[in-house]
């Protein structure tokens, strides 16, 4: 991926960021989804109260992704904290898994940032072919 695909992406998500919805943590965060055909869909963090009901910048960005009909995708962006490269939760990494999202870029500025493929960040995602299907039993 060329670096000014990079910093496209991380503008985008550095956009969506300020419209997080995050009065608990005070940690915004936005992501830019790149799908195979050229569409990137957007996401931010949106909180909650009871936290489990919170829902990532990345899953957010994915979700409207998959809404739209996409399942092939070829990077995400991510920033939040400005003075750290924010990385994705164990929950997010697994959703890229299902997805296959092979790029991972994790900025805290669109000029700022470090790349990781799926597999340097989850080497070992639970995969659909390891579970026991019903004619197996």
């Amino acid at each position: 991926m060329k670096a000014e695909d990079i910093h496209c992406l991380l503008e985008k998500a550095e956009a969506v960021r300020k419209k997080s919805y995050s009065p608990y943590s005070c940690y915004p965060v936005g992501a830019a989804l790149l799908a195979e055909d050229g569409t990137v869909y957007t996401g931010c963090n949106m909180e909650n109260v009871s936290y489990p009901a919170s829902l990532c910048a990345e899953r957010n960005a994915i979700g409207s992704a998959i809404a739209h009909g996409k399942r092939k995708f070829s990077a995400i962006a991510i920033i939040g904290s400005h003075e750290d490269y924010t990385m994705p939760c164990g929950i997010c990494r697994q959703v890229m898994a299902e997805f296959h999202v092979p790029l991972i870029i994790c900025g805290k500025s669109p000029e700022d940032y470090r790349t990781y493929t799926l597999e340097e960040l989850f080497p070992s995602s639970f995969k659909a072919e390891e579970l026991i299907h019903k004619e197996n039993l």
